[in-house]
């Protein structure tokens, strides 16, 4: 006979007790076996009270090892979550969320940045190309500009073909002497008015911003007045297939008048009979612009007088003249000046209308100024020019440019040559 320690026979007894209550409480499976699905507790299997789990034991069960008396029982046990099984679960899977929303977030940031830098890094190697090589152009008729044998040592050259394609804009090239190529360089680009300041030295009109600057080789002849009269004898030849003088620079628009702002820096009595003097060639081909017989006739080019120009010399004629003057926009209310003796009406944007601030739009009061000036100078039959533009930022003077296209400005006194013959800045509905 077996002998069973004490401990191990109420051992015994316990859980032939668990048995017989888990038994009553398995329900059929519906098919006469009974069911090994672990049964929910309903209600009536709840306890309230302090420190006690609705419907779950007050201690988590382990599961019983091989040894156990449970396993050699073959004893049916029912687990159960416990609160903080079920809210840690709940917490594992929300967190793994918030990673992969993290994760996501950090993609696409890393992704953005790395397109910023490959944008930025490409327009820093193109800005450099563009220093090191020059802008590319296919048809660049500047390439050997100067170069031995092309016949541009004399700053006359004008390539066959050179403006078949250019459109004009109604902007003026501000300080058009410090381009590279003065002259070229803005009709090129499109723009219908050029400016040159000229300085009477030693019998001869040299052409530069201040003294520093002037050369003996950069004459008003050499850099304007010689260039245009070749270019208007390319653009006026005489075959039997043609015999006219009315031709411009523009091949797409013969009619359009280029005007030549001359700029005197020295003394104005002095230094504009020189002026008129150096125009002979363009006078004598016709190719001046001119008031005669009480009529403005639009010629090639038409010369406007400013700075130190006289406006008693430039009337001095009453029945005949050929270069206008650029009259104060901000002065013409009872003034003498009209089409007949002036052709600009011009005034610094900073000193008429003050400075335009971040967001690039000129107040109400500066939009009223802009407006009552461009009405009188339409009214003389002038056309209207602000210089001194707000340069940077460049938000602010693009918004500057397309304010006054909007309000009919009739020349953009520019400095970016690309930039103004690029964009759009003439009001709605005009061309």
């Amino acid at each position: 006979m077996r002998v069973v320690p004490a401990g191990l026979d109420r051992l015994a007894e316990d859980q032939a007790a668990v048995t017989q209550a888990e038994m009553t409480r398995i329900g059929d499976g519906g098919d006469g076996q009974p069911s090994l699905r672990a049964r929910r507790p309903d209600r009536s299997d709840r306890k309230v009270g302090r420190g006690t789990s609705i419907g779950f034991p007050a201690s988590r069960p382990t599961m019983p090892s091989a040894h156990s008396p449970e396993s050699k029982l073959g004893v049916a046990v029912e687990y159960a979550l416990l609160p903080e099984d079920v809210d840690g679960d709940r917490n594992d899977q929300s967190l793994a969320e918030t990673g992969r929303t993290r994760s996501w977030v950090s993609i696409f940031l890393r992704s953005w940045l790395a397109i910023t830098l490959l944008y930025l890094g490409g327009r820093i190697i193109e800005s450099l190309a563009q220093r090191i090589v020059g802008p590319s152009h296919q048809d660049d008729p500047f390439g050997n500009w100067g170069m031995a044998g092309t016949g541009t040592e004399d700053l006359a050259w004008y390539p066959t073909d050179f403006l078949r394609d250019v459109l004009p804009v109604p902007c003026h090239s501000h300080n058009d002497y410090w381009r590279k190529i003065p002259l070229f360089s803005a009709i090129y680009a499109g723009c219908t008015g050029v400016e040159a300041d000229v300085w009477l030295q030693a019998g001869d009109l040299l052409v530069g911003h201040d003294t520093a600057s002037l050369q003996p080789n950069r004459t008003f002849a050499t850099l304007y007045v010689n260039p245009l009269v070749e270019i208007l004898a390319r653009q006026n030849p005489a075959t039997k297939y043609y015999n006219e003088t009315n031709n411009g620079v523009f091949d797409t628009d013969p009619a359009q008048t280029l005007v030549l702002l001359v700029d005197l820096k020295t003394d104005g009595l002095e230094t504009w009979p020189w002026v008129m003097k150096q125009l002979g060639p363009l006078r004598e081909r016709g190719w001046l612009s001119r008031f005669e017989d009480g009529k403005f006739h639009h010629g090639p080019i038409t010369v406007v007088g400013t700075g130190n120009t006289p406006f008693d010399l430039i009337v001095q004629n009453s029945t005949y003249r050929d270069a206008f003057f650029d009259a104060p926009l901000d002065g013409l209310k009872n003034s003498p000046f009209d089409a007949t003796n002036s052709y600009y009406a011009s005034v610094s944007f900073w000193k008429a209308i003050g400075a335009v601030w971040w967001k690039g739009m000129p107040g109400d009061g500066q939009l009223a100024k802009i407006k009552e000036h461009l009405r009188e100078a339409h009214q003389r039959g002038l056309k209207a020019r602000y210089w001194q533009l707000p340069e940077w930022p460049i938000h602010v003077r693009n918004r500057v440019w397309k304010v006054l296209g909007q309000e009919g400005i009739d020349m953009l006194n520019v400095d970016d040559l690309e930039a103004a013959t690029r964009g759009d800045w003439t009001a709605p509905g005009t061309y």
